[in-house]
């Protein structure tokens, strides 16, 4: 049990340490290991997790990486993974905090973070597609995900509010969609 926590720990570790951006980011790492190399859950699930993540309070990448570890080892599980996905941010930000007051007017550390700020929007939208394949398969999946774009894009309503309508939305239409199959 010992060592399978461990693991769980490491993987989210692995994971929390290259995962600049959030959660989005952390998507297509997250789907090659643990759905792809470990098989810990599947595609669908993954989706699952994010999308219940974005209305929960707190880091997407935290909470993801919490079902995950719940899902494969129970309660102890869910821990060693939130320990693991902190840790290395805990780290690296002390590290920075300490270095870079003295070094953030230098050119090099503005160029690396530019850099490291158009790779994250690559990894995002790397996510944004999977997401988009696995989520919206239908007409009305369609039509859900073109009007919360423009709720988000052009409103200020909460991002929770929509993120429930959403879900209610498509609690109401899953007797029409099993009516419809058959």
């Amino acid at each position: 049990m010992l060592t399978e926590l461990l693991d769980i720990y490491m993987v989210c570790f692995k994971m929390g340490a290259v995962t600049f951006g959030g959660g989005y980011a952390m998507l297509p790492i997250l789907r090659r290991e643990i759905v792809q190399n470990r098989k810990w859950v599947d595609e669908e699930t993954i989706m699952d997790y994010y999308a219940l993540s974005q209305g929960l309070p707190g880091i997407i990448a935290v909470n993801v990486s919490v079902f995950i570890g719940y899902k494969h080892k129970g309660s102890l599980g869910a821990v060693a993974a939130a320990l693991g996905m902190i840790s290395p941010c805990l780290m690296i930000i002390s590290l920075i905090a300490a270095c870079l007051s003295n070094y953030h007017d230098n050119p090099i550390v503005r160029h690396a973070l530019a850099g490291i700020s158009a790779c994250v929007a690559a990894l995002i939208l790397d996510a944004v597609v999977a997401m988009w394949k696995k989520g919206v398969k239908d007409l009305v999946g369609y039509a859900l995900c073109f009007i919360m774009i423009g709720l988000t894009v052009w409103t200020n309503v909460n991002l929770i509010l929509l993120v429930v309508a959403a879900a209610i939305i498509g609690i109401m239409l899953a007797p029409k969609k099993k009516e419809a199959k058959k």
